[in-house]
């Protein structure tokens, strides 16, 4: 079989090229880089889940993280080489595990004061920290509910700007009186009072709703 030899000017190197081969079109690079791509996804994609399922355990959202890191990798990434699709995919599912984990926790945070749960004093039984980590079930059929959250943020827009302030700050955000005190420039004494008066008013408008 023939060959053709050249002679590159800039490097001094020789290379072979069969004579009766056409060079790769990029056409044709695409579609092998596609093909790569596809079975490297198909080699971890159970070892993903995995991973997942035990971090989040709930195989649902485990499956939507996995094939969220999946499609952020392709279109992010696929043009990488295939020597860094691993730590790339591995990067890309751990932070939207850690994700998945902080919108839990924020939703746990705050169904913790729904109006089924039990009212009392500033500190304790409306602390959405305390409420959220004492083990207690969460009411996962109204977190599922979007229209839970529709009527939540209304309720949240209506409240007076510090109740409303600090309610997200406490809830939202997860800081604590002296981190909330600190961001609304006020005394802790006076951010469990917005935050008191806000809880109550969205127990009492989002009972007569629930």
């Amino acid at each position: 079989m023939g060959h053709s030899a050249t002679l590159s000017a800039e490097s001094g190197s020789f290379s072979a090229v069969r004579a009766d081969r056409h060079p790769m079109s990029l056409e044709d690079v695409r579609l092998n880089s596609a093909r790569a791509l596809d079975q490297f996804l198909s080699s971890v994609e159970r070892r993903a889940f995995r991973i997942a399922s035990i971090a989040l355990r709930d195989q649902e959202e485990a499956l939507d993280v996995v094939q969220d890191a999946m499609l952020q990798l392709a279109r992010r990434y696929g043009s990488r080489p295939s020597s860094e699709w691993m730590p790339l995919f591995y990067r890309i599912l751990q932070n939207r595990i850690r994700d998945s984990q902080r919108r839990k926790a924020v939703r746990n945070r705050i169904f913790a004061w729904w109006p089924s749960g039990s009212a009392g004093d500033d500190v304790s039984p409306d602390d959405p920290v305390i409420d959220a980590a004492d083990g207690r079930p969460q009411p996962d059929s109204v977190v599922a509910n979007g229209e839970a959250l529709k009527a939540l943020e209304s309720a949240v827009a209506e409240l007076p700007a510090r109740q409303s302030e600090a309610f997200l700050l406490r809830t939202i955000e997860g800081l604590d009186v002296a981190a909330t005190a600190a961001a609304m420039g006020c005394s802790e004494g006076s951010v469990k009072t917005h935050y008191s008066r806000a809880v109550h008013t969205l127990r009492a408008r989002l009972g007569e709703a629930w």
